[in-house]
Parts: C-alpha cells; structure tokens; sequence
C-alpha cells in the first residue's frame, strides 16, 4: 500500500508557515487579512518582551514579533527579524505556500488577491495535470502557489 495513503484518517501534526520579514510584517500581515478574512490570533511587539534581559531598541520596539493569522484549519505565522541579525534574503526561492481552493472561484479571489502588485510567474488556469493552478511572488516577496483540484476528494 502507498505509504501516503495510510495516513489518510490519522490524525496528523498541522503545517503552519511561518515567514520573517525585514521590518514589514504587520504591513503585509494586514494584507494577507484583507485577503483571507478573520482576525489575527496573536500580535506581539518587541516591547512587548523587553526587559533587563532582552533589552529592545527603540527603533525596533514596535516591530512584530510573533504575529498568527488562522486560515481554515491552519495558521499563517511571521516576524520581523531584528536588525542585529541581519536582512531577510527576499528573493529567496527555496519554498512556496500552497494554497488548495475548494473552489474555482475562490482560487481565482485568492490569486488575483494576493498577486496584486507582485510578480505572477504562471497565471492561473487549468494545468497540463487537470487541476487549475497558478503560481506568483506577492509584492513582499512570498512565493504563492494556488490550486483548486474539482477531482480532489481528500486523498492522496
């Protein structure tokens, strides 16, 4: 048996990205809200954590920490990452987040939301692989896969 398909019905650990930003995570964070809908989860500021022992500079008090926002069963996740330790690589291209639609419809909101501004690097539209997918770098530098699969029925 395909070792994939045994673990359909299991309960399994989530996938929760999360993403550093260079000084713009609450700007992009919003963005990504006004895309999905909800609420953030969780908002914490480096001021938040100062202390005698984490003393935070001024000019990055405000900066996110830790930032959560829930999308379906799932939490998108992020920070900014503190000048001391250096720049985040913006054009990195090692990963992507997938996104699966339940419909065309809501693919097609979700790309064409979240592409605003950025690079698309394969519009949407149906595959060679019969799923409707595209695939873009958003104005932050996220890579962004979207796909709505009308065969997908919850397995592998």
């Amino acid at each position: 048996m395909n070792f994939f398909l045994t673990l359909i019905g299991k309960n399994m650990a989530q996938i929760n990205p999360h993403i550093n930003f260079n000084g713009n995570a609450e700007e992009a964070f919003t963005f990504y809200k006004s895309v999905f809908g909800g609420e953030f989860a969780m908002i914490v500021r480096f001021k938040d954590m100062a202390s005698a022992e984490f003393p935070v500079p001024e000019n990055e008090a405000n900066k996110i920490m830790h930032i959560a926002l829930p999308i379906g069963k799932n939490v998108l996740m992020a920070n900014d990452v503190p000048e001391m330790m250096g720049r985040v690589n913006e054009n990195e291209n090692r990963s992507k987040i997938s996104i699966s639609a339940e419909s065309k419809e809501e693919a097609d909101r979700i790309f064409n939301g979240l592409s605003v501004d950025g690079k698309i690097e394969m519009p949407i539209g149906d595959s060679p692989w019969g799923s409707y997918f595209g695939m873009f770098r958003d104005k932050y530098g996220i890579e962004w896969m979207v796909d709505f699969d009308p065969n997908y029925k919850g397995n592998l």
